[in-house]
């Protein structure tokens, strides 16, 4: 029995020397594997997608892009030369009217009995002038008859020259009643849109209350400055661009009205008024636009979107050449409402539309 028990405990024993072993040597191995070097493995290198957009090539001068106020070409209020009771008004906000439409009446019954009044005293001077000068000519004959003294004579006529006179005077105080009475309507002195006119009748007005404001709006006048070294640059009768800012109305048709010979005292720069076209009311009056001044000849500049321009440290654009990014600096020519025409060393083809701020000299990227 006990010869038999001896060789398997003998075989356990060498069993559990093997297990030893064999977890010693995995434990090398593992150390041995974390203490060799690591070797890197070769990747591709990562490049930026960018989208590229046309450069076209047109024909521009430089510009000056300046700001200014749109101002009727003709505006004011008017109100009547004499007083009285507004009777009607006979226009609405809105309206246009042309040169010499009544706007509003006042009450006239006491100037048509001034008026009235005038008449006859006109009437009653010519009667009493006919009488004086009949009585006259009658004397000169007498007096060549013997039949009245020479001071009677000379009497009679100056009694018919004083008659005449007084026709004279009836005859002025008419005209200034119906001048008067004229004034009791208040007519438009120019054609234009009424912008301002009262509601309701009743009220008593004075002598020369605005009561309407008329402005013409065909033409505006845009009211900028330049500065005094652009000035010379600058002449009267040349078309300029004019756009509104916070709407999309343009024109190509505005025209360089008065270019002033004295700078403003207070920004020391040059007043320039510009005359902008505007029959179809595509603008309104008294809001900003700003205006695209030519400064020079024409000559050959690229259009590029807004949105391709950078402008830090420098206006720039950026270029695609052999896979890699290139800058190329430009002289920005004129501002559109979407796009920039600028000048550069070189024509330009293509540029990166919206560069990212990462974009450097030598950046490798590929074309979306």
């Amino acid at each position: 029995m006990n010869s038999t028990r001896k060789p398997s405990a003998v075989r356990a024993l060498a069993a559990c020397g093997l297990a030893v072993a064999a977890l010693s040597l995995s434990a090398c191995q593992k150390a041995d594997a974390s203490s060799a070097p690591t070797v890197p493995v070769a990747t591709p290198e990562a490049t930026t997608a960018v989208k590229v957009v046309a450069a076209r090539t047109v024909q521009a001068a430089p510009s000056e892009q300046v700001t200014g106020t749109l101002f009727p070409a003709q505006g004011l209020q008017v109100g009547f030369e004499v007083g009285g009771r507004l009777a009607a008004v006979k226009v609405t906000k809105g309206q246009v009217v042309k040169k010499g439409d009544v706007l509003a009446q006042l009450d006239s019954e006491i100037s048509d009995a001034q008026v009235a009044g005038a008449e006859a005293a006109v009437a009653a001077a010519e009667a009493a002038a006919g009488m004086a000068a009949d009585v006259a000519a009658r004397n000169v004959k007498l007096q060549q008859e013997g039949g009245v003294s020479d001071l009677q004579n000379r009497s009679s006529t100056a009694t018919a020259a004083q008659a005449q006179a007084q026709v004279l005077a009836a005859k002025a105080q008419l005209a200034q009643a119906r001048a008067a009475r004229r004034r009791h309507e208040l007519r438009a002195p120019f054609a234009g849109t009424i912008i301002d006119a009262p509601e309701q009748t009743g009220a008593t007005v004075a002598p020369g209350t605005p009561l309407f404001t008329l402005e013409h709006l065909d033409t505006l006048l845009l009211k900028t400055t330049v500065a005094e070294s652009m000035r010379s640059r600058l002449k009267p009768g040349v078309k300029v661009r004019v756009e509104s800012i916070g709407a999309r109305a343009s024109t190509e048709e505005a025209v360089v009205r008065t270019i002033l010979p004295s700078a403003d005292g207070a920004t020391r720069r040059v007043p320039v008024d510009l005359a902008v076209p505007n029959a179809d009311g595509r603008f309104v009056a008294h809001t900003l636009a700003r205006a695209v001044l030519p400064m020079g000849e024409s000559q050959a500049a690229q259009v590029v979107p807004g949105t391709a321009l950078s402008s830090s440290n420098g206006d720039h654009v950026w270029v695609v050449t052999g896979g890699e990014v290139r800058r190329v600096d430009v002289q920005v020519l004129e501002r559109r409402e979407r796009e920039v025409v600028v000048l550069a060393s070189s024509p330009l083809e293509s540029v990166i539309d919206y560069p990212t701020p990462g974009l450097s000299q030598g950046t490798r990227v590929s074309v979306k």
